[in-house]
């Protein structure tokens, strides 16, 4: 069976047990502080476990989309290295939201494996939780009661709480669990030795397939343990493990999934994959996987950057980038050609990526591009490294090795393989604390203590009626303190709230809670999972009583007309540039819009000009924005734009501004016409990602403050140019003179450099048969100093040291020729950094026979010329 036969079996198995097939969750997690992606496929039905929300169907399965590269699952060291881990998986999953229980769960997952997957049941262990008396939680008996009924008892084995009791996080749903383990080893091997002992020992072929959750209990701050509303089944099986099993592989990468990104990358290297440990192998399954994180979270809208999610994306290109780059001998980018292959591969199941295909190979291609530069530049600042220590010094210390890791994304083990082909070791143990520190410093910035839920009411009611209302009396149903950065605040949540929490770009709104007698701010709303919570710095005095919720009116006008500016901008993007424009992220709040959209070139002015032409008719036509809900699939079938990344329930909101011009699916705050925009005006475009614009704008009042303000700018400018007829010409006759100014001043500085290189010339003081020149010059421009020393090159067996203040600064230049180089190892890069760079409070560099420095200190210039002629006269 192929992969997509297997996964189609799973799916079409649960429905014939009355689960309802639902699509994967994007794998970029939105309105959940704690997590960056999808590492389970619980994640999307946190809220159904929690008794935030109803579900809408009671049992449910699905193919989800996962990620395990941060926080408390983090498989990326091992990926690659072993068979079995992954970054980016599919887990199969079948769920029951207060439906069936423990002996639906594991009769299911027994009839699926063994009567439809036909795995031979005496290659089949199972395992259930045996208890753990410090938390005072009891052996599952009912799971191995259950077990009984289907396999011989001496397969099911009893299991620790670390291997049998499920927890997503340090706080959440969770609950004893029960695993299928497989035992793929030889006969005659199996024969030798019983597979009882081999399970959760690490051992390659003997594995976990299947997890069956059994989610009663929820985990609080304090470590203690409470019943969950209802009882729930969690399982999930990794289709990579299913498919190898199914397929007889004795590795994941062998299967379908992965051996068409493997042969692809053959033909681009040349190498060819043999399944071993060697690092050509291992950098075919780092390739192999890794493509498939990068490619699917870009997909899901999740860009490569310097912080968070976008960080970790980075990270993981990079480690397939340094594994292709030091073990297959490729040294231009590689991935990007990789993922048309993957595209095709899942268009059936996850069609997000077939339809982004272009535009994730481009953002791949750039980000592998940038990061090769980066890596070269890295090797040659540890060869610098290497050249200049001293023959007693063999050690790569800590901070150089941490700085290489942190700045061209080495990892320690290339760190390590570059030095130790130079005979150099590597302080491990200061890379360590280099490491750590950095750690503490992130947690720090990142740090968010969250305290348990104080129940009020104990109500799901979380109801949303800001679309219609800015102010409501209600009442407080939970709440809890928080402390973010070392400040302390409260969340609350309300029964029903007028308060838009932020999602989809647009900002969450601020207002005031008024109680008896009390009233407090609100200073933002935001959204965990689907839960409402309101931000305050303080309790009223009485949280229980009756409250009045009342919004900021002005911020929400504001905040909707640039939500609806959004809507009107997305469409002229795409009737001006091309249908190719798809979002890639937003902000909306009172002050302005941005909006980012897939495009690979400038907007040009003349575009821009179009787009805004065009917004703005569309704000002159008055034109009603109409809002309904419907079911998803007649929204879509109406031409509703719907955003890569985002999840979307049966009934969608859709909002419209002519059905023949913008239809959006979105669940943001709007006008009642697009005339109440008033005026719409760019203030700015640039680049923010390989392949993705940035666009900023400001509406009404604000659009029209922005214009009387260029405008006020510009009366001022043609004051300053004496008030011109055409201040343009004006403007660019000033700039030709300038222009001419500066090519006579740099005539006139080069006249000086060489009056100055002939003067000196005639002062080489021969020093142990060196010719010795160094002189503390005046000159205009740190480049004079670099003429200058060209024009001295000539001078055989030379040493040339010259220093000068410009601008408040010292600039110091030296020369060496390349025999003394060589005979006395006077590297000049050597020389900066250990006689002169301290001297002016500075720092320098360059190649072995001409080197710069420049620092602070003006004062030490004629003793940097000493410096140098005490090193030759030594």
């Amino acid at each position: 069976m192929t992969a997509s036969e297997i996964r189609q079996q799973f799916l079409d198995f649960f429905a014939s047990k009355g689960h309802q097939i639902v699509p994967s969750a994007p794998i970029v997690v939105k309105n959940d502080p704690t997590l960056l992606f999808t590492n389970a496929g619980m994640n999307q039905f946190k809220d159904y476990f929690l008794g935030n929300k109803a579900p809408a169907h009671s049992r449910v399965a699905d193919t989800q989309k996962c990620l395990r590269v941060s926080g408390k699952h983090n498989d990326l060291e091992e990926v690659g290295i072993d068979t079995y881990h992954h970054t980016m998986f599919e887990m199969l999953g079948n769920w029951s939201f207060g439906d069936y229980f423990k002996q639906e769960a594991i009769a299911w997952s027994w009839e699926l494996l063994t009567k439809v997957y036909k795995i031979p049941a005496d290659r089949l262990y199972v395992t259930f939780f045996e208890g753990d008396p410090k938390e005072n939680l009891p052996r599952d008996e009912e799971a191995y009661t259950c077990w009984k009924q289907h396999i011989a008892e001496d397969r099911i084995l009893p299991g620790n709480k670390k291997d049998n009791f499920w927890e997503m996080g340090d706080t959440g749903p969770c609950g004893p669990c029960s695993e299928i383990h497989v035992d793929c080893r030889p006969d005659a091997e199996r024969q030798q030795q019983d597979g009882r002992s081999l399970v959760n020992a690490d051992h390659p072929q003997v594995i976990e397939i299947w997890n069956n959750v059994f989610m009663q209990f929820n985990r609080l701050k304090d470590g203690s343990l409470a019943p969950l509303p209802a009882r729930h089944v969690d399982t999930g099986m990794g289709l990579e493990r299913l498919v190898r099993v199914l397929q007889g592989k004795t590795s994941n990468y062998d299967t379908d999934l992965f051996m068409g990104t493997i042969h692809a990358t053959e033909k681009l290297t040349g190498f060819t994959y043999g399944g071993t440990d060697s690092k050509p192998d291992v950098a075919f399954r780092v390739i192999a996987d890794h493509l498939r994180a990068i490619s699917f979270t870009i997909a899901d809208g999740q860009l490569p950057s310097n912080t968070g999610a976008g960080y970790v994306i980075r990270r993981i290109l990079r480690r397939a980038v340094r594994y292709y780059y030091t073990f297959l001998d490729a040294k231009k980018p590689l991935l990007h050609e990789l993922v048309p292959v993957l595209a095709q591969q899942f268009a059936h199941v996850f069609p997000e990526l077939q339809q982004q295909a272009d535009f994730v190979k481009k953002v791949v291609f750039e980000e592998e591009h940038n990061f090769l530069r980066t890596l070269e530049s890295g090797i040659r600042r540890i060869e610098d490294v290497m050249a200049a220590a001293g023959p007693q010094t063999r050690t790569i210390d800590g901070k150089t090795a941490f700085e290489l890791y942190d700045t061209y994304g080495f990892p320690l083990d290339l760190t390590y393989l570059i030095a130790h082909e130079k005979g150099f070791t590597v302080d491990e143990k200061g890379f360590d604390a280099e490491m750590q520190q950095q750690k503490n410093r992130s947690r720090a910035a990142t740090e968010l203590d969250t305290g348990d839920w104080t129940v009020l009411h104990d109500t799901p009611a979380n109801i949303f009626i800001g679309y219609e209302l800015l102010e409501n009396t209600t009442q407080v149903t939970k709440y809890r303190k928080i402390k973010a950065k070392g400040k302390e605040q409260y969340q609350l949540v309300l029964e029903q709230t007028p308060f838009y929490a932020e999602s989809g770009g647009q900002v969450g709104d601020t207002g005031i809670l008024q109680f008896e007698g009390d009233t407090i701010a609100v200073t933002d709303t935001k959204k965990e999972n689907d839960l409402i919570v309101h931000f305050t710095d303080r309790l009223p005095a009485n949280v229980a009583a009756p409250v009045r919720a009342e919004v900021d009116r002005d911020k929400r006008q504001d905040t909707a007309r640039h939500h609806s500016a959004t809507h009107l901008l997305h469409a002229a993007l795409r009737e001006v540039l091309g249908s190719h424009v798809a979002q890639k992220g937003s902000l909306v709040n009172a002050e302005y819009l941005r909006f980012d959209c897939s495009h690979f070139a400038k907007v040009s002015d003349e575009e821009l000009a179009a787009i805004e032409a065009l917004v703005n008719e569309k704000i002159r036509q008055n034109i009603p924005v109409v809002i309904q809900e419907m079911p998803r699939e007649e929204a879509l079938q109406l031409g509703a734009m719907a955003l890569f990344g985002e999840k979307y329930g049966d009934v969608v909101r859709v909002v419209m501004m002519d059905p023949d011009y913008s239809i959006e699916l979105c669940g943001g705050t709007h006008v009642g016409a697009t005339g109440e925009l008033g005026l719409f005006k760019f203030i700015s475009e640039s680049a923010v990602a390989a392949g993705v614009r940035r666009l900023e704008a400001v509406t009404g009042a604000r659009a029209l403050a922005f214009v009387n303000e260029q405008l006020l700018q510009l009366k001022d400018i043609k004051a300053v140019l004496k008030n011109p007829k055409e201040p343009v010409k004006a403007f660019e006759s000033l700039l030709q003179e300038k222009t001419g100014l500066e090519k006579q001043l740099a005539q006139l500085e080069l006249e000086k450099v060489n009056e100055l290189a002939a003067s000196l010339k005639q002062q080489v003081s021969a020093i142990n048969g060196v010719n010795f020149i160094g002189q503390v010059v005046k000159v205009n421009h740190p480049d004079s100093l670099k003429q200058l020393g060209t024009a001295l090159k000539a001078i055989d067996n030379h040493v040339v040291v010259l220093a000068a203040a410009v601008n408040g600064k010292a600039s110091v230049a030296l020369l060496v020729a390349e025999a003394l180089v060589n005979a006395k190892g006077w590297e000049a890069p050597k020389i900066i950094k250990e006689r002169i760079a301290p001297l002016i409070k500075g720092g320098g560099g360059g190649q072995k026979s001409f080197a710069t420095a420049g620092g602070q200190d003006t004062d030490k210039l004629q003793e940097v010329v000493e410096q140098v002629r005490k090193l030759v006269e030594g």
